[in-house]
């Protein structure tokens, strides 16, 4: 390698901040895992032509990202979770939809790994699925925009270096941007912070609700606004009770075990159902949104078994182990 010349480690050193920009654009892990590996190798066959003198390496690399992603989201549907569905509001599973219909839950470790302290806290905030959803209102040039800007901190002028434009054209995308999220803005949730007692507890309380089918128990650690959906199917339950029900009496449920992890800067589980030879292996990631000390959302992902290794989840369980929460 020539003097000056950019290394390949300097760019793998992007990966993980690199994943967190193109997840918030596309929404989805696959999506994500493509566009970042077309990104370095873009970069990597590029290199030679990278001047420091001229540019930041994270605004020459996000450039190129931004460039990838928009090519992938021209052809692309708007994601959504099952709670923005209007025509969800029902309790009949009816047809799947295709993947491509739904945001994809990521690992926080993908998302967040080697931030700053002080970075952290919005670093959650602004992979919480529910403002992912919020973003795929967005067209993607203002999507960018204010991911860039409003959650990267990019300068105005960096941001218009990466997107081949003005400075004066940045400002204009990121009011529209922030206008027409502020119109689509989520519901607040409860900062999750992994270290809180009061969470914890209300975590352990849903568990053991959970695995001993306690339909009180359950009923008491969720708000009576609660809503709880399962992708890909548009399939929704409205209100405390009826979903305690439904988990506390489905067969489904028996002898299942919760193994947390996290999930989009939030709490999650890895639930686990037992086969006839008494192991317990791998049935869907579920994803919990705390709103005033209660739980306020269960997301449950279908057809994620798949991908309990990415979420630091075990393969299996025996019916015996211990899980701490």
């Amino acid at each position: 390698m020539r003097e000056g010349e950019l290394a390949i480690e300097d760019l793998e050193a992007l990966r993980v901040p690199l994943s967190g920009y193109c997840y918030r654009l596309l929404g989805s892990s696959a999506d994500t895992d493509d566009a970042v590996q077309e990104t370095l190798i873009r970069a990597s066959s590029k290199r030679d032509q990278y001047d420091p003198g001229r540019a930041r390496l994270s605004t020459w690399v996000h450039r190129i990202a931004t460039n990838v992603c928009i090519d992938m989201l021209r052809a692309a549907k708007r994601r959504a979770l099952v709670m923005d569905v209007a025509s969800a509001q029902n309790s009949d599973l009816g047809a799947p939809l295709p993947p491509e219909a739904w945001v994809e839950p990521m690992p926080d470790s993908r998302l967040l790994g080697g931030q700053d302290p002080g970075d952290v806290v919005l670093g959650r905030e602004t992979v919480r699925l529910a403002f992912i959803a919020a973003l795929q209102h967005l067209a993607p040039r203002q999507r960018a925009v204010l991911v860039l800007r409003d959650v990267l901190v990019f300068t105005a002028q960096e941001t218009a270096e990466i997107l081949g434009t003005t400075v004066p054209a940045v400002n204009s995308a990121l009011q529209r941007a922030r206008a027409t999220l502020d119109a689509d803005r989520p519901d607040p949730f409860d900062t999750y912070d992994p270290e809180d007692a009061g969470q914890r507890d209300l975590l352990r309380r849903y568990v053991t609700a959970f695995e001993t089918h306690d339909i009180a128990g359950l009923t008491a650690v969720m708000r009576e606004d609660a809503v709880a959906s399962m992708p890909p199917f548009q399939w929704r339950l409205e209100g405390a009770r009826k979903i305690a029900a439904v988990i506390g009496t489905s067969d489904s449920c028996a002898g299942a075990r919760l193994v947390p992890c996290r999930i989009n800067g939030a709490p999650g589980f890895g639930q686990y159902r037992p086969g006839d030879d008494g192991v317990l292996r791998p049935f869907a990631l579920v994803s919990v949104d705390i709103r005033d000390g209660h739980i306020a959302h269960l997301v449950t992902f279908l057809g994620t078994q798949h991908r309990f290794a990415e979420f630091g989840l075990p393969e299996s369980l025996r019916g015996a182990e211990q899980v701490t929460v």
